[in-house]
């Protein structure tokens, strides 16, 4: 194994351009012409590849520093134990390949940027502008039409912006004058000579361009930063024009810009289907790193965050007054005007939670069917089997029956183990029943698996422990999803009744009150009986009113007399 620098290769007449981003560290087993760090100037961004692969033992610059063309970027250990740099040619330019020919006084006619039309035109004449040398890249693919008929564009300003799996860069105008016709759009592979837009010519345009071919020759327009295998792009952090020509500011320049990030930033966030102008950036000058794509998924994912599509679908979304149209905005006051007040930010789970309760509340039609159930016997059966069973450390709670009694009335109401997608009702076979969790932070739904494979001891082992989870905070989504029906208890704390939210996509959730003794006629004289209120709410849309009734109807006589969930 030898010691091998790598170096920052031929990266045309760019100097001195500031390191804004280090991708590999100490210790790192690194690929031949994998990206090592990210550098910038004013106009362009691009990756340094390494030319040969190895660990890396040191790196030789820092955030901040500034490099050019031969300077160290890290020591490798080579695994091909070859020592020494490699030659600089081997590595070609990335932004400029052309530089060098323009710089050759013997061969100035090799240096023209773009493969425009050779005849002068005339004022008013169309004029075909096309893709100008970018290097030794072949169908690259058209990611930014940055221009429509009827712009107006000055020479050198962009027109379109193209992407490889390493480069990015902006493709010019080789003369001023109006859009005729986009010959592109995006998705479309384009090459060197392949046509982009028609233009109308400018005359001054056609002026300019009358004088002697030899003087023409003499002064070329500089061609974009242009890209070859193995460095890196022009990743276009910031949308600068190529020329200080243009004036301060262009109508029909276009205002749009693409996010700050290097091409395998870009090229992940396609992978994962991300919108990366939505991404805000921590890294140095707003720039687009790998941690904030994985933010924005995760976001996404636990529904803390959604995308500008995913608001576009929510009905109303946008409108005044909280996203319904004619509604009054909501009160904007100065509380601290009355009196002192005190601020404090909601935690994660309830800004998650009030998001999707304020979904579902809008977007399901709720209807909320009040029973009573009466429990004498179930809960004199309850304490004795927490007394035979005190030994084994099991508490078995009214709500571990409430569940097994639920599953039973699921069997026999099978519309209530069902979720609405789109004209269909999807009937699930499988029994998964959620459970509300007060904790410190707000409430959690830990969700009980298979609960009519399981006895009345084992889910209330299981309930026990999800509830233990959750108030510590170590509840993981897949504790929280997959649920069939929901429960919500209220039954610890008080209340008689009141209207649970259904947690979408369910279509119904149970809630339970605070059981009272009360005198009930037995058709002789009154008894004393533990009747505990239930409020089951549905979805109106998949469950009428009579089949609400008829499953809090049967779900009361299951909880009177147990021996029903045998039959």
């Amino acid at each position: 194994m030898a010691l091998v620098d790598i170096k920052v290769p031929d990266i045309g007449d760019f100097k001195d351009v500031e390191v804004i981003e280090v991708l590999v560290k100490p210790g790192d087993r690194i690929a031949p012409e994998q990206s090592l760090v990210t550098v910038e100037s004013d106009k362009a961004s691009m990756e340094i590849p390494a030319s040969q692969g190895g660990v890396v033992k040191e790196m030789r610059v820092k955030l901040g520093d500034k490099v050019s063309e031969g300077s160290v970027v890290l020591t490798l250990e080579s695994e091909g134990g070859g020592g020494g740099d490699p030659p600089a040619k081997t590595q070609p330019s990335e932004l400029a390949p052309a530089t060098a020919a323009a710089s050759a006084p013997a061969a100035p006619a090799a240096a023209s940027p773009a493969p425009s039309p050779l005849p002068a035109p005339v004022g008013g004449a169309a004029v075909t502008v096309a893709v100008p040398d970018i290097g030794d890249f072949k169908d690259v693919a058209v990611i930014e039409v940055m221009v429509k008929p009827g712009d107006t564009v000055q020479a050198e300003q962009s027109l379109i912006t193209v992407e490889s799996d390493k480069a990015s860069m902006e493709i010019p105008s080789s003369q001023a004058g109006v859009v005729k016709e986009v010959l592109v759009r995006v998705g479309d592979k384009v090459s060197e000579g392949s046509p982009v837009v028609r233009l109308e010519a400018a005359a001054s345009a056609a002026m300019a361009s009358a004088p002697a071919p030899a003087a023409a020759a003499a002064a070329p327009s500089p061609p974009p930063p242009t890209p070859a295998p193995g460095a890196a792009p022009p990743a276009h952090a910031e949308r600068t024009s190529p020329t200080a020509a243009l004036p301060a500011h262009e109508p029909s320049a276009p205002t749009g810009a693409l996010p700050h990030a290097s091409p395998s930033i870009r090229k992940l966030a396609r992978e994962l289907g991300v919108p990366l102008e939505e991404v805000k950036g921590s890294g140095p000058k707003g720039r687009i790193t790998q941690e904030d794509v994985q933010g924005f998924v995760k976001s996404v994912m636990t529904g803390s965050l959604q995308t500008k599509a995913q608001q576009a679908k929510a009905p109303g979304a946008g409108a005044a007054g909280g996203g319904f149209p004619g509604l009054l905005p909501w009160p904007q006051v100065d509380f601290a005007k009355f009196g002192a007040i005190e601020r404090k930010d909601l935690s994660r789970i309830k800004k998650i939670s009030a998001a999707n309760l304020h979904r579902n509340w809008v977007l399901i039609p709720h209807v909320t069917n009040h029973d009573d159930a009466d429990i004498t016997e179930l809960e004199a059966f309850r304490v004795q089997t927490n007394k035979e069973n005190e030994k084994a450390g099991v508490k078995v709670t009214m709500l571990a029956f409430i569940i097994k009694a639920c599953v039973a009335a699921l069997r026999k109401f099978p519309e209530f183990n069902a979720s609405l997608d789109g004209d269909q009702l999807v009937y699930k076979r499988y029994f998964h029943i959620g459970f509300a969790a007060d904790t410190p932070n707000g409430l959690v739904v830990p969700v009980l698996k298979d609960a009519d494979q399981k006895g009345i001891l084992q889910i209330s082992q299981e309930m026990g422990a999800l509830a233990q989870k959750a108030r510590d905070g170590k509840l993981t989504p897949s504790d929280m999803s997959g649920g069939c029906f929901s429960i919500s208890s209220l039954g610890g704390i008080g209340g008689r009744y009141f209207t649970p939210i259904i947690n979408a996509p369910e279509v119904a959730i149970l809630g339970v009150s605070r059981s009272t003794t009360e005198p009930v006629w037995d058709g002789k004289a009154f008894q004393p009986r533990l009747v505990l209120p239930l409020s089951l709410s549905y979805d109106h849309r998949v469950i009428d009113g009579a089949a609400a009734a008829r499953f809090n109807a049967y779900l009361a006589q299951v909880l009177a007399d147990f021996r029903r969930v045998l039959l």
